[in-house]
């Protein structure tokens, strides 16, 4: 038990510094505050490799951090919703478990579908009440922001995310592929 918590921590600590350096600068604004950022498909592949746990801390202190350094306040409702997305992504992973070297096209299609709901959830409801509550801002605009950041979020892991997880996949050593000579 001891090397999984060890391999959580370093991936964890791993996971939110990428979190950091790739959403301050490899994002794309689209909307307010609201850009295409990259970091949200790394994030998913840490969270199927590593685990639920260390998918919700990569994304809870990855965002929080870069919020902090970024805009020198912290939005705690969209740190949560990042959080909850690598905990729900990692929740599933044994669907889609890309460490045994296969990803087929089943298994891109429970990893989509489960993103895409993990977006539903923290874009469409965790964002726009903390929002409102936080800062008090119009339920019309919270619900824009979280659907055009959602749509954003759920394409980038489904290119990005996907493709990661093929290239990782391809990485590993299928099970059973291995004989002795």
């Amino acid at each position: 038990m001891k090397n999984n918590s060890t391999k959580t921590v370093v991936a964890t600590g791993i996971g939110a510094a990428l979190f950091v350096i790739i959403g301050m600068f490899i994002n794309i604004p689209i909307f307010g505050n609201t850009s295409i950022q990259l970091q949200y498909a790394v994030q998913a592949l840490f969270s199927v490799v590593f685990g639920p746990l260390a998918g919700f801390l990569i994304g809870f202190i990855g965002h929080a951090l870069k919020d902090g350094i970024q805009y020198g306040s912290i939005s705690w409702s969209w740190v949560l919703a990042s959080g909850i997305l690598g905990l729900v992504i990692g929740l599933f992973r044994s669907k889609y478990d890309v460490t045994k070297g296969i990803f087929s096209v089943g298994q891109i299609i429970w990893f989509n579908l489960v993103q895409v709901v993990s977006i539903i959830v923290a874009y469409g409801v965790i964002t726009p009440i903390g929002d409102k509550l936080q800062y008090n801002q119009a339920w019309s605009y919270l619900y824009a922001q979280g659907f055009v950041a959602g749509i954003s979020n759920a394409l980038t892991i489904a290119i990005a995310g996907t493709a990661l997880m093929l290239a990782y996949a391809k990485s590993r050593t299928q099970a059973g592929s291995l004989s002795k000579d």
